[in-house]
């Protein structure tokens, strides 16, 4: 099996990482191959925003806001808002990732989200390859404008595809996927 295969059949999606610092060449390394994903007439739609503490701190009064809505009866709420900071403020690396919005050509920002999309899994691979686990990850974080205002980044312009949480796993989760029988079909 050759290492790109390698790296495509054994990456997983990592949720608890060490507290180790990744380093700024690994991360540089993983933007470049995230540069080269394909995208329809070269658009390069998307952008790639590293969050320091001060822009995660501007999250959390959201966070904390969104993570008691979605409590629901029965759950401590307490616990629900920690958990939802925690995924915030504990990753080492956490990057918000945008793709160009195109208003009055839903087809070139659709498909501009699928080239965003293969950058995002560029990255994720290349980091992968060197060590490091990663947790794409949405939710209505995504669509608020705190969140916006935290990258300084204009939602007419630009669309929130998600939060990419990084660091060198605790732990790789063990996973069955579909087998290549249940996803694909030769027709005549």
């Amino acid at each position: 099996m050759g290492e790109v295969q390698e790296a495509l059949t054994s990456r997983r999606t990592v949720y608890r990482y060490k507290g180790d610092e990744v380093p700024v060449h690994i991360l540089e390394s993983a933007f470049e191959a995230a540069s080269n994903a394909p995208c329809h007439k070269n658009t390069h739609p998307w952008k790639f925003y590293v969050m320091g503490d001060e822009a995660r701190e501007s999250l959390i009064p959201e966070v904390e806001k969104l993570a008691r809505e979605k409590t629901r009866d029965g759950e401590d709420e307490d616990v629900g808002v920690s958990k939802a900071i925690g995924k915030i403020i504990s990753p080492p690396l956490l990057i918000c990732v945008t793709s160009v919005r195109s208003p009055g050509d839903s087809f070139r920002e659709e498909e501009d989200y699928a080239a965003t999309a293969c950058a995002i899994h560029n990255l994720v691979l290349s980091l992968w390859d060197n060590g490091v686990g990663s947790q794409w990850t949405t939710g209505a974080i995504t669509r608020s404008d705190v969140a916006y205002a935290a990258i300084g980044a204009s939602s007419d312009e630009e669309r929130i595809v998600g939060f990419i949480k990084a660091g060198y796993p605790e732990k790789i989760p063990s996973i069955t996927k579909k087998t290549v029988e249940e996803i694909r079909k030769y027709l005549p």
